[in-house]
């Protein structure tokens, strides 16, 4: 439904270490370190990384003050007239991070595998964050579009196999992208919605006809909202009069049809 959904989705991650805030260095300065530890050259472990002889050491002045202690010593004199090595507190470092970066190595992959369904919810909870003042949302699917000269008909497929009919202009529908296969939201106010006892034998103009059971009823001074649970696990809400309710035979149990016009319908897409 996102265009995002038929990709394979992976998650990546690296590991960083800090000092008070400073950076400590990441995997690139401890393959330095290793390197060093490897070659017993400052200058080989800098080639094989890539960087300067300045940089290399300028890494590991700064990696030597955030630490506190040193990582790197240089030798002097013997037969190969000196070099650098690790300290055995700079061997205990890059031994303890080869061990952080493969369990954190090991939770991203586990993340990973849990993707889809994560970027699925992500998705989910920002469409119920989104504020309207619209008593009916329903997220859907385009299933099919006619277009008009000036308007053009959506089919929306939604919750539990149900469909809507919504008209919107051809401009609008051009610029909200909506084709077939699109991700769509449906806003439906409730003072909109028709409802209906006896369907039996019955015509309406109203393209949109959702049959229920009334699952809440709640009474006010004047008007009652009425909740029709759909199958499927949907459920839509009308506001009607009290004198409505009480003609309509109304009550929780009650099967009853929420009807409304496809001009009532707003259309809408993820950001």
């Amino acid at each position: 439904m996102n265009s995002i959904d038929d990709k394979a989705i992976a998650l990546r991650g690296a590991v960083w270490m800090t000092v008070g805030g400073e950076n400590l260095g990441g995997h690139g300065r401890i393959d330095l370190l290793a390197g060093i530890h490897a070659t017993g050259s400052i200058t080989q472990a800098a080639k094989a990384m890539k960087m300067s002889y300045k940089a290399a050491w300028d890494a590991i002045d700064g990696m030597n003050n955030l630490a506190g202690e040193p990582l790197v010593e240089r030798l002097t004199g013997g037969k190969g007239g000196g070099g650098t090595r690790l300290t055995p507190r700079g061997q205990q470092l890059v031994y303890n991070f080869r061990l952080i970066e493969s369990e954190h190595r090991r939770f991203i992959d586990q993340l990973s595998q849990q993707a889809d369904g994560v970027t699925n919810d992500y998705f989910l909870i920002r469409r119920m964050t989104m504020k309207t003042s619209a008593r009916n949302q329903f997220l859907g699917t385009v299933a099919a579009v006619q277009r008009g000269a000036v308007n053009d008909e959506i089919d929306l497929n939604i919750v539990g196999g149900q469909k809507l009919v919504a008209t919107v202009t051809h401009e609008s529908a051009e610029g909200l992208g909506l084709r077939v296969g699109a991700e769509a939201f449906a806003l439906i106010k409730a003072s909109s919605v028709i409802i209906v006892t006896e369907m039996q034998g019955a015509r309406f103009s109203a393209r949109n006809q959702l049959a229920g059971t009334v699952s809440r009823l709640q009474t006010g001074a004047v008007n009652t909202e009425v909740v029709i649970d759909l199958p499927g696990g949907g459920a839509i809400a009308a506001i009607i009069t009290n004198e409505s309710a009480t003609t309509l035979g109304l009550a929780v149990g009650t099967a009853a049809t929420a009807i409304f016009k496809a001009s009532s319908v707003i259309v809408g897409t993820p950001a």
